[in-house]
This record gives C-alpha cells, sequence and structure tokens, in this order.
C-alpha cells in the first residue's frame, strides 16, 4: 500500500513549495515540519512512520530544499519568508491535498513551526509530537548565539571575529554579511556562520557529531535563513505559550527531549510540558539535540497510529 507523489504548490509571492506524500494513502495523515530554519525535508520519506499506517506529508519551508526562489541565489530578497507566512503555505497544503485533520511531527525549530499552527488553528491538528524541541522564546535564540560562548569559547571568538562590528545582535551582523551581493562576503559568513553550529553541536567537550562536509549552496541558504529568522526573533511574541498554551488542552502530544542536548538549560521542554494541558514529557537519557531519541520518538508514533483521523 505504499505510495509516494510529489509537486510543487504556488503559495504566492513568487514563492512555489515543494511537497512530498508517502506511505498508505489511506492512512492516518501526519506532516513532518523540518527543522533549521532551513534545513529541508531531505530526500528520503520521514522514517519515524510506519509507512503501512501513516499517510505522511513532507515540504521544504520557502527558499530551501527544492522550493524557488532558493535562499543561496545571489542576490535574493527574503522579505517574504516569514513565520506567517510558513503557517499559511501549510494551511495552503494541507487544503490542496483534501486533509480534514493531521498530526504534527515538529523538529527542532519545526517544533516551534508546529506550535504556532497548533495556536492558530487547532481544529487541523489531530495529534502533535515535538523532539529537540524549541518553543520560540526569544532566550532561547539568545542562549544559542551567546549562552554558549562559556562552553565553547574558542569557536566564540573565532565566530565573533567574523563580524567586524557585531553589536548587541550577532545575528543581524551575520545577516547583513550574508545578504552582501559579493560572493566573498556571502560565502565567508556563510562558512563563519556553520562553523559555529559544528561548534555547539560538539558540546560537550568529546562529543563526536559526523557529518558530511557543508555543502556550499546548502550553507549560504541555512545561515541566510537561520539569520533572518533569529534576528527578526521569528516573528513570535516572547510569551506566546503562557499567554496561549490553554488552546493546546484538547490536542493529545507527546514532548520527547534529550537529556543532554544543552539547550534544554533555558527550561525549554519543561516550559512547554507545563504550558500545555495534556502533554506527556518524554526526557531521554543520553539523548542530544536530534540524536538518541529516535527509539522514544516512534514509540510515540505508534502510540497514535491507530487514532481516529479525517479527510475531507
Amino acid at each position: 500500500m505504499d505510495a509516494e507523489t510529489e509537486g510543487m504548490l504556488d503559495v504566492g509571492d513568487g514563492h512555489s513549495v515543494y511537497w512530498r506524500v508517502s506511505g498508505n494513502p489511506n492512512g492516518k495523515p501526519a506532516l513532518y515540519v523540518h527543522g533549521g530554519p532551513g534545513s529541508g525535508c531531505g530526500t528520503h520519506p520521514p522514517g519515524q512512520f510506519d509507512p503501512a499506517l501513516y499517510r505522511v506529508v513532507s515540504f521544504d519551508q520557502r527558499n530551501c530544499g527544492r522550493s524557488t526562489p532558493h535562499a543561496s541565489e545571489p542576490v535574493i530578497d527574503l522579505s517574504t519568508n516569514t513565520t506567517d507566512h510558513l503557517i499559511a503555505d501549510m494551511e495552503q497544503l494541507r487544503e490542496h491535498l483534501g486533509i480534514d485533520k493531521w498530526l504534527l511531527f515538529g523538529v527542532s525549530w519545526g517544533s516551534v513551526l508546529s506550535l504556532t499552527y497548533a495556536l492558530r488553528h487547532p481544529e487541523r491538528v489531530s495529534e502533535m509530537i515535538v523532539t529537540a524541541v524549541a518553543t520560540g522564546r526569544h532566550c532561547e535564540i539568545d542562549w544559542l548565539i551567546r549562552g554558549f560562548r562559556s562552553l565553547a569559547p574558542e569557536a566564540y571568538e573565532r565566530f565573533v571575529a567574523g563580524v567586524p562590528d557585531p553589536g548587541d545582535d550577532i545575528s543581524a551582523a551575520y545577516h547583513r554579511l550574508l545578504m552582501d551581493p559579493d560572493p566573498a562576503v556571502h560565502n565567508k559568513a556563510a562558512a563563519d556562520w556553520c562553523a559555529w553550529e559544528d561548534a555547539i553541536a560538539t558540546v560537550p567537550p568529546g562529543r563526536d557529531v559526523e557529518h558530511e562536509p557543508w555543502e556550499p549552496r546548502f550553507q549560504l541558504a541555512f545561515a541566510r535563513l537561520v539569520t533572518h529568522y533569529f534576528s527578526n526573533r521569528c516573528w513570535l511574541a516572547d510569551d506566546q505559550l503562557a499567554r496561549r498554551g490553554h488552546v493546546l488542552k484538547d490536542i493529545p502530544g507527546v514532548i520527547v527531549h534529550g537529556q543532554l542536548d544543552l539547550g534544554a538549560l533555558t527550561g525549554k521542554p519543561w516550559v512547554l510540558h507545563h504550558a500545555w494541558p495534556g502533554s506527556d514529557l518524554v526526557i531521554v537519557e543520553q539523548g542530544t539535540h536530534g540524536t538518541g531519541t529516535t527509539e522514544a520518538v516512534i514509540a510515540a508514533t505508534n502510540r497514535f497510529a491507530n487514532a481516529r483521523h479525517g479527510s475531507l
């Protein structure tokens, strides 16, 4: 019963968003919401879902992956890429595919986007699973940039040295360099930003994180999109969960977070758990940011696999 389809959806503003559907055409609808911002949904269907039970939708958010225009173009306008635009794209995709309700599965930045979507469209969310959790609070963004400096001081010195005048907002300073039309300027800024991403991924010391070298096109698009969102604090109110968490009360959910994910030092999995009535919090021993948590995530998708779902 496994079937895969894909396409491009014109979402307006000159953007076309890539989407893919895999699994059982009659299965439970689920939307995989990738991280980054700007990581893309990858070239293979998400492996966290049983393809016999789920109809899994993936998409590349604006300006990344196979969506067009791509953020790596020498000159690119990102003004029509905001959180509001991405939420609207998700709704347009849901309607395009004829889905009434879907389970949301959000990873890292994708958890911020999933939570924001659920706060605005709770009637369209059957369940929600978030992992490598982020909630969009401003302190979380500040921690990723400045909080790690005491944990990776040499890397932080190199990171700050990459911008001539960082000021109070290093992400904004980097974004200005990344948007410079001169390839020598924006490519160096992309390499410096992604070197910092690598440095914080290997904290605590001695933890090895292996990945393929950054592909230049991906590296530039990723750095531009991350700094675009970070410097604008994701266009989200700092207290959105505290003020509106009650909206999630009828949405069953699981929060999966690694015990060694140092982003948790801002308290985000516990903040989310307390703000989201009825959510289950699973802390995975030895789990980090996106690694070591697969078993707990699959347990969550299996738990919801046979819950009732509907389609238009």
